[in-house]
């Protein structure tokens, strides 16, 4: 049975990635479509790493982005949301322009609505409707990388919110509409 349940999800996963792929926006439309893509992720809080290929031959590759998706879970809690692998066509390209290869150390990936309404409730820098809580934005630095250099690239990307918070030392990305801001 669980093994099952398994590949419905790796399934739906595919399907939704294969959508992410027809309405890519403009900016993503200027990655190579042959091109493989790597992440490179280091998620700080659960010491969890993923470095693989998740899109290669013109197509997201289900098992990869499932991978990913469990290392950017919410580590409060352990729930996983599909997360959009046009974040991942993001921090590829942030990468790319940054000519590092470094991993991005993960602050914060998904949340759960539970674990964002406790931030919420304790920093009013924390929207209601986070797109954290969508599987849409990651909190990230990259080691080696000046933080304002890493918020230029990704504000020159164009692929979303982008928010720069140097006290608390990382960057915002997001796939939701462009725009930007400075935090704490």
């Amino acid at each position: 049975m669980p093994n099952l349940v398994r590949r419905r999800e790796l399934l739906t996963l595919g399907a939704a990635a294969g959508l992410a792929a027809i309405a890519a926006p403009a900016w993503a439309q200027r990655l190579d479509i042959w091109e493989p893509r790597r992440a490179l992720l280091d998620n700080l809080h659960t010491g969890e790493r993923f470095n693989e290929v998740y899109y290669a031959n013109g197509s997201y590759l289900p098992d990869a982005l499932a991978e990913a998706t469990r290392v950017m879970r919410d580590w409060r809690t352990g729930d996983e949301h599909f997360i959009d692998p046009g974040l991942f066509d993001a921090l590829h390209a942030i990468g790319g322009r940054l000519e590092t290869a470094r991993p991005f150390q993960i602050i914060s990936g998904y949340r759960s609505p539970k674990t964002n309404a406790m931030l919420r409730s304790r920093s009013n820098g924390v929207a209601e409707h986070s797109q954290h809580t969508v599987g849409k934005a990651i909190d990230v630095r990259l080691e080696g990388v000046d933080l304002s250099r890493l918020r230029d690239a990704a504000i020159d990307l164009g692929a979303g919110g982008v928010g720069y918070y140097p006290v608390s030392n990382f960057v915002h990305v997001d796939t939701g509409r462009v725009r930007q801001w400075r935090g704490a």
